[in-house]
């Protein structure tokens, strides 16, 4: 078990349902987040710092042994806003895991827009190089470097999972390749955490999809089985939601929608 757990984001849609179901990876979860956590339970601490100011961000990682970092801007948007959250952000975030009294194990929540622009006929596993469809999916790759880097250097050991659509249910037919049920991301975050050497591997973050377009062959080591298949959900996206037309992005790449977008302006 984890002395203490920091789940950055914790306000977010997937930092909240991390407070809610990791309770039992650690003795104490501290929340981090800009606004809004309400009261602390009595196994939680809350701290409020934006990503963007070091010194915060250094003090609210300090004694933490296990971190999941769900915080940041978490869609497309102008460079400025990505830069504060999820370049000096995430830069602010390993240099206190440096510097900490406590060498952490880090979950950083990548994206599939990382490889948005592989087209879904094919294929992609770890090795598969990347390919951002936007400003969004290059901060992701820029964060993975970065995990690499600090790795290498310093151990600390990353997972990178590319997150696809992790959502309560697929709602269109791309999410039936992409889905992640929040069930198989506990899952997977505590696969993590329990494997006794992780390194810094890539991970895919999508469900037991029969439908998937992402190979995690590479990593087995950590011994993540997601249960979960969207396929479940085929017959009411069917007969809900308009298949896109064999043109569209939707269609036609991993990071669907993303890859239409232009560059945000502030």
């Amino acid at each position: 078990m984890l002395k203490k757990l920091l789940i950055t984001g914790a306000n977010g849609q997937l930092g909240a349902e991390c407070r809610a179901k990791l309770k039992p990876l650690a003795e104490t979860i501290r929340l981090g987040a800009r606004h809004g956590l309400g009261e602390a339970a009595p196994h939680e601490e809350i701290v409020y710092c934006d990503l963007g100011d070091k010194v915060a961000v250094e003090a609210m990682v300090e004694g933490c042994d296990g971190i999941v970092h769900m915080g940041g801007q978490a869609i497309e948007a102008p460079w400025d806003t990505i830069r504060n959250a999820n370049i000096d952000g995430l830069f602010n975030l390993y240099e206190g895991a440096r510097k900490s009294s406590v060498k952490p194990r880090i979950v950083f929540a990548s994206s599939n827009h990382a490889i948005g622009f592989h087209r879904q006929t094919e294929r992609l596993d770890a090795k598969s190089p990347t390919r951002p469809d936007g400003l969004y999916g290059v901060s992701k790759v820029f964060g993975e470097g970065l995990a690499s880097m600090y790795h290498d250097k310093f151990g600390i050991e990353t997972a990178s999972v590319r997150i696809g659509s992790c959502t309560p249910e697929p709602d269109n037919h791309r999410a039936l390749s992409t889905w992640l049920s929040y069930d198989d991301l506990i899952r997977l975050i505590v696969c993590i955490f329990n494997v006794p050497r992780l390194g810094c591997p890539i991970i895919y973050g999508a469900s037991n999809n029969d439908a998937g377009l992402w190979d995690n062959r590479e990593v087995g080591y950590i011994g993540w089985q997601p249960r979960d298949n969207a396929e479940a959900f085929r017959e009411k996206i069917e007969a809900s939601v308009p298949r896109p037309s064999g043109d569209d992005v939707l269609a036609l790449y991993h990071g669907g929608a993303f890859c239409g977008h232009d560059i945000h302006e502030d």
